[in-house]
């Protein structure tokens, strides 16, 4: 006698992995462009080593770590690789503006201190960050917007 069991198979959207990535401890760039490991052409050892110097804003509260993963994404996307092809220096540079831009409007600033309110740079404000569970609480948001606005930007770009 045979039973069948029904499998079922859930396929997780990049948010979904990117917010699974941070969850698991990863930095927030580690996060984002691991998600986008497969369209990258990246594998996903690759993915979280070249993210792994860019969160908390690179360790002092600069560029926000989400924010850099989908720059990077961005770059493995539409930048250039060959010197003669200007045509793709200017759309990376057009992604790059629009991934900021919009990261501005939606939060406010692209720089983790001004995000996370304290300087993280410093023991007191990592101190502070983890105290008031910063890094739990809003560090998830900003990932979550990233990847919106990647998506949004992929996709305009794709249809151009």
């Amino acid at each position: 006698m045979y039973e069948i069991v029904e499998e079922k198979v859930f396929i997780m959207n990049n948010k979904e992995k990117a917010l699974g990535y941070f969850g698991r401890s990863f930095h927030c760039s580690q996060s984002v462009i691991a998600a986008y490991a497969d369209e990258c052409g990246l594998t996903e050892e690759q993915a979280l080593k070249l993210g792994a110097c860019f969160g908390g804003g690179m360790r002092k509260g600069e560029v926000c770590g989400a924010c850099t993963g989908a720059l990077m994404v961005l770059g493995m996307m539409f930048g250039q690789y060959d010197e003669n092809d200007l045509k793709s220096r200017e759309t990376a540079n057009v992604v790059n503006d629009k991934m900021l831009d919009r990261f501005v409007v939606k939060c406010g600033s692209y720089k983790c201190k001004d995000l996370l309110g304290c300087d993280i740079s410093i023991p007191e404000g990592k101190e502070y960050a983890r105290s008031n569970n910063l890094f739990k609480e809003l560090c998830p948001k900003m990932i979550a917007t990233a990847i919106d606005i990647l998506e949004e930007i992929i996709e305009e770009t794709d249809e151009s």
